[in-house]
């Protein structure tokens, strides 16, 4: 009973220490040992420089502790991104409970556990991707459009406030972002007629600071881009968290499909700022740049991917670049300054557009029709949410990403769907091919499987400067698993295989593997405690962390 008592003194001690300054935040790269923003640092590269794990040793990881889901019931998968502050680890068991374990030992420190209303809408799983930190306080969206503030050192609520209505198909599934004095987020609920936005909220009470409409109104820069009242259900969500540079003072963040989605006739224009990336001020939420990949979209391309900030050398001179995967099957390098485009080349088979004009705008050359359309990449896009990373010391950017996929699009031209608030407003849903190159795959008995036979997951690796890819790391079945890189030249992964890899950096040759028995659906995250080097990361509906054997 004493030992306990006196462990239990250690670990309040450890909790109180776990102050979290937006200094701290900005330097994240100098202090590896620990995680404390969704992707490790603000630029997004998810990139470590601890080097104890190496090409040479990483086949002698070892399993260390599980922590699993253990509400009854829940099979959603494991999304969330943890941190790690000073030997503590906080994440998120789907859908929206807090854990604060030893990243140690998981010893369980506090659970915070919140109940959604039972009115929340997700289209696409319970889930959850992360929490921020500021000082001593916890930031978690909620599936029912909530923002939450959490003690860290006790896991008490210290404030609840509505991001949106769940009735009307809000919720809150992205990991915040914490800038300075404010906590950025934005709800998710394309699929459900939302008119989406960004918010900075006060971490001290959680009072909204500004307002960012994705979707603008009348009068609104953008909003000539829509027509009539369309601009009220257009979607516009927020799902993946953003990047932000200290130097610049630019936050970015990529936004969702246009409402309804699949069917625009009903929405004619280019529909900004769905499927493009914003650069707004953190300070007033002003947009300062935007690009759109995707102008009047009918193909679900939501740009809801993770912006990758580096300095690169661009033909001869350093540049401050934006590298961008997308949904629609490109990958982009744009100048992060000014939104300037520079390159986007196709990571995958893609028919949907011919090249791009000299400012950017791609050349869309397909629509969906009555007959069908086949489209490449498929509408779970060539990749996702899952976030992709930039080794500075190779000088690659790596891809999660499904090849050669595609879908039918179907529409009724001229009538598009109508929306009623709860409900999903989308359009036909798209039918998957079976790997057919022509429209006669649907009259052949095609199917809604979420993805085609004979596609796979992969790692790709492209040069930025030159667009080259360098190298691709297949797997037997599509992944949703993001990506972890190392200065030692060491890349972490996985798919719905269940496995998870390490590669060697450089030219992706497999180095271990273990199977999780479950798929991988997060980003791996890596910390070092007392000296020792961990690696993290969720499969199915548990998170396992690994370290060298001793």
């Amino acid at each position: 009973m004493m030992r306990r008592a006196a462990l239990l003194i250690l670990f309040t001690a450890t909790l109180a220490n776990a102050q979290v300054s937006y200094e701290r935040i900005v330097k994240a790269s100098s202090e590896p040992s620990n995680w404390l923003t969704y992707s490790g640092s603000y630029n997004g590269n998810r990139y470590s420089t601890l080097t104890q794990i190496t090409p040479d040793n990483v086949k002698n990881l070892d399993l260390q502790w599980v922590l699993q889901v253990q509400q009854r019931g829940n099979s959603d998968k494991w999304e969330a991104s943890p941190l790690v502050v000073d030997g503590v680890l906080y994440t998120v068991r789907p859908p929206n409970e807090v854990v604060a374990v030893d990243a140690v030992t998981c010893l369980i420190f506090w659970i915070y556990n919140h109940n959604p209303a039972q009115t929340a809408r997700v289209c696409c799983g319970r889930v959850n991707r992360g929490l921020a930190i500021l000082g001593n306080t916890l930031f978690m969206g909620t599936i029912d459009g909530r923002l939450l503030a959490i003690n860290a050192k006790t896991g008490a609520l210290l404030w609840n406030v509505p991001v949106g209505s769940p009735e009307a198909g809000y919720s809150v599934t992205v990991a915040p972002l914490v800038v300075k004095d404010k906590v950025i987020v934005g709800p998710a609920g394309g699929e459900y007629g939302i008119r989406g936005f960004l918010a900075a909220y006060s971490p001290t009470d959680g009072q909204e600071l500004w307002r960012f409409n994705t979707v603008p109104a009348p009068g609104e820069t953008g909003s000539e881009t829509w027509k009539g009242d369309a601009w009220k259900t257009g979607g516009g969500s927020i799902w993946t968290t953003g990047a932000y540079d200290p130097d610049l003072n630019l936050v970015y963040w990529g936004i969702g499909n246009p409402g309804p989605d699949w069917n625009g006739d009903g929405r004619p224009g280019d529909n900004l700022y769905t499927d493009s990336v914003v650069a707004l001020d953190p300070d007033t939420g002003k947009l300062k740049w935007h690009y759109q990949f995707t102008p009047h979209d009918e193909f679900d391309f939501d740009s809801t991917q993770t912006p990758v900030l580096a300095d690169i050398s661009w033909r001869g001179a350093t540049r401050k670049v934006m590298m961008w995967a997308n949904r629609n099957g490109m990958w982009y390098v744009l100048d992060r300054m000014n939104g300037e485009f520079l390159s986007g080349k196709p990571f995958t088979k893609v028919n949907w557009l011919d090249g791009f004009e000299a400012n950017g705008r791609p050349k869309r050359v397909l629509q969906p029709t009555a007959e069908g359309t086949l489209i490449y990449p498929n509408n779970q896009g060539a990749t996702n949410w899952y976030p992709p990373s930039y080794s500075p010391k190779t000088g690659l950017f790596y891809i999660p990403s499904w090849t050669d996929t595609s879908s039918l699009y179907r529409k009724n031209p001229g009538n598009p769907p109508n929306y009623q608030e709860g409900a999903q407003f989308t359009g036909i849903f798209p039918t998957v091919t079976f790997g057919s190159d022509s429209v006669s795959a649907l009259a052949a008995g095609a199917t809604n499987n979420r993805f085609s036979p004979g596609s796979a997951g992969a790692v790709q690796a492209f040069d930025p400067k030159t667009g080259e890819r360098k190298w691709t790391f297949p797997m037997i079945d599509v992944t949703d698993a993001g990506i972890l890189t190392t200065s030692t030249n060491v890349l972490f992964s996985g798919g719905r295989e269940g496995y998870f890899y390490a590669l060697d950096a450089r030219d992706g040759k497999l180095l271990w593997k273990t199977q999780l028995g479950g798929q991988i659906a997060n980003g791996p995250a890596t910390y070092m405690v007392n000296g020792r080097q961990y690696v993290t990361v969720a499969g199915g509906n548990a998170m396992f962390v690994f370290a060298l054997k001793q």
